[in-house]
């Protein structure tokens, strides 16, 4: 065994169960709320103090910990439940019905009904840009065009937005530059 605790953390939507390992090897579970400001600002730290026999707010030698694993549980119910923010696609011109064809996978080929998934986004902004696979530019971001839409998005309150241009991994200045753009509006949330 080590001198140090080791904690293992699953954060959920209402509660977070960290367990500790203390140095002799003995595991300490704990169970807190989630959210709970009136108390801690974050329920994983907290419950590491509490293992540590820390006050709220403390700060945590960091000499003590050996390691910290944490997952959680939180997107994946916000998914399977379709809840989290309203949220704007930025998408590659000529793409914008990329996500709902998919991949075409028809369990019943010959069904005259199609039923397809609900689609996360809200809305959809085309944006004037491209970039080849080899990461070449063939067309110039166009931020003066989409700015309007942007804007617009805003406005109507949705907060969160996805940028997803073809070949970014190999040129992300494109995706940045929006990013940044986005930031300035406001939204909260911003993923490239």
């Amino acid at each position: 065994m080590t001198a140090k605790w080791d904690f293992w953390i699953d954060r959920g939507g209402t509660f977070t169960d960290v367990i500790g390992r203390d140095p002799q090897g003995g595991l300490h579970p704990r169970k807190l709320l989630s959210e709970n400001p009136e108390a801690y600002a974050d329920a994983a730290i907290q419950g590491i103090r509490d293992l540590l026999g820390l006050k709220s707010g403390a700060p945590i030698p960091s000499g003590l910990i050996g390691d910290v694993k944490m997952g959680t549980t939180v997107a994946t119910n916000a998914l399977l439940e379709r809840k989290g923010d309203r949220v704007l696609l930025l998408i590659t011109r000529g793409f914008r019905d990329a996500l709902r064809i998919a991949y075409q996978a028809r369990p019943d080929i010959f069904a005259k009904q199609i039923i397809l998934p609900e689609q996360l986004n809200e809305r959809i902004v085309e944006v004037d840009e491209r970039v080849r696979a080899d990461g070449s530019v063939e067309r110039l971001l166009d931020i003066a065009a989409m700015r309007p839409a942007i804007e617009q998005a805003r406005a109507d309150g949705i907060d969160a937005v996805a940028i997803v241009f073809m070949h970014a991994w190999k040129y992300p200045d494109h995706e940045k530059a929006v990013a940044k753009v986005c930031r300035k509006l406001g939204f909260s949330q911003i993923s490239v």
